[in-house]
């Protein structure tokens, strides 16, 4: 379950009360929870414990799918996949999953995301902002040069802006779904010592005689 307080509808501002039935319908989600995604929907019932904070994400959300927006959606659900994967959140990862498939992705680039690099289903810019999704989230934003020239080659500064934007901000909601443990994000750390046998004795010191 989340590591903080989810919120009832009694409980929610007025405007978080209408998103609630927007999407759970008349239900309270803390106490019956569940989308129509098949998600559990505590991100939005953890987030509403600071209607500002709230607010901001969901404004997010309306930024990346504005129709002002300059930037191809497949490239932005490209790199908000892949930077969920990246990242290690299954929540970003597996939601935009169903992002990619909705605008036309092959089940062959889906599936390939993880390993990008050594797939042969991504055009050259794919495969681009692939590379600079990478920089953003596993590089912290150290970007080669010469990548960045080629990204300029593709793609107008705008529409870079859109990008790095964008990606850097479901890094974030990535990291703050695995650090509140939201969603499918509400997993045991896996690294821990697993115990010897008791009668195991001394591993190392047999092994370094």
């Amino acid at each position: 379950m989340p590591r903080l307080r989810e919120v009832s509808r009694e409980d929610a501002a007025d405007d978080i009360q209408k998103m609630y039935g927007f999407l759970f319908g008349d239900r309270d989600p803390v106490v019956e929870p569940g989308t129509a995604t098949g998600t559990p929907g505590n991100w939005w019932t953890v987030f509403a414990l600071v209607p500002d904070c709230f607010r901001h994400a969901v404004e997010g959300f309306r930024f990346y799918r504005s129709p002002k927006r300059l930037l191809d959606p497949m490239l932005r659900e490209l790199g908000q996949t892949r930077a969920g994967y990246a990242r290690g959140s299954q929540f970003v990862f597996s939601q935009h999953c169903k992002t990619m498939r909705d605008l036309g992705f092959s089940e062959e680039q889906i599936r390939a995301v993880p390993v990008w690099s050594t797939a042969d289903c991504f055009s050259d810019l794919e495969r681009l902002v692939l590379a600079y999704t990478d920089a953003l989230v596993l590089d912290g934003g150290r970007v080669p040069e010469a990548l960045f020239d080629e990204l300029k080659e593709h793609l107008t500064h705008e529409e870079i802006l859109e990008f790095t934007y964008i990606t850097c901000l479901y890094e974030m909601h990535a990291t703050m779904s695995r650090a509140l443990r939201l969603e499918y994000d509400d997993v045991d750390e896996r690294v821990v010592e697993v115990p010897a046998p008791d009668d195991a004795g001394d591993i190392l010191g047999a092994v370094d005689r």
